[in-house]
């Protein structure tokens, strides 16, 4: 398990990190298939532990709420972004398939499972802990991109322009709302929105076209 993988998991789970444990895992399992059927306003703790053979009280045990709940069932995303994340800031090859893999690996994970990035966007949006939770993760994510600008610039290899770190996060900006119109089926079609990202994202760092 990776150092961001760690942190993640201090974030969701009351009791640190659990993945693997048997009833949490059922727990997760009973939630998947219920947001399958149900939007998470329309999903109840009860209906989630009942599914999973667990008391009620067991849920509480590892979540918070369901809504916290969402974010485990994200760790799938969380993974994906780190790995994007590292494609990025290791600056390896050619920039622009470098940052095209990086961005078709986050629409890769989100068509793995639209229902869950979708009750993902209802969590974050009706709870206060789960966008704080969200966004402290983001802001590591964005961290790291920034640095990664700042070094290409001093190579270099990046054009200058706004401040590394507001860049990073517009650009982030960028990419959760075309994942978010992609997850509720809007906006351009899958390879279209990832071409249009990448030459976001590569004419805005590097000042090439793909």
């Amino acid at each position: 398990m990776t150092e961001d993988s760690n942190a993640w998991n201090r974030l969701v789970d009351r009791r640190g990190s659990n993945r693997g444990d048997a009833r949490r895992d059922a727990l997760l399992v009973a939630f998947d298939e219920l947001l399958r059927e149900q939007s998470l306003d329309e999903v109840n703790v009860a209906d989630i532990s009942g599914r999973a053979g667990v008391t009620r009280s067991a849920f509480y045990f590892y979540f918070e709420s369901k809504a916290v709940a969402v974010l485990a069932l994200m760790q799938d995303l969380y993974d994906a972004a780190a790995d994007a994340n590292e494609l990025l800031i290791k600056a390896e090859g050619d920039a622009g398939p470098r940052i095209r893999e990086a961005i078709t690996l986050l629409f890769d994970t989100v068509d793995s499972s639209p229902h869950t990035y979708r009750a993902l966007l209802e969590a974050r949006a009706g709870s206060t802990v789960v966008r704080e939770m969200w966004d402290t993760g983001r802001a590591e994510f964005a961290a790291v991109i920034g640095a990664m600008i700042a070094t290409e610039r001093a190579a270099g290899r990046a054009t200058e322009g706004p401040d590394a770190d507001a860049l990073a996060s517009v650009l982030l900006d960028l990419n959760d709302h075309a994942l978010e119109r992609h997850s509720l089926g809007s906006g351009p079609p899958r390879d279209q929105h990832i071409d249009a990202l990448t030459f976001f994202w590569l004419r805005t760092i590097y000042g090439e076209t793909p």
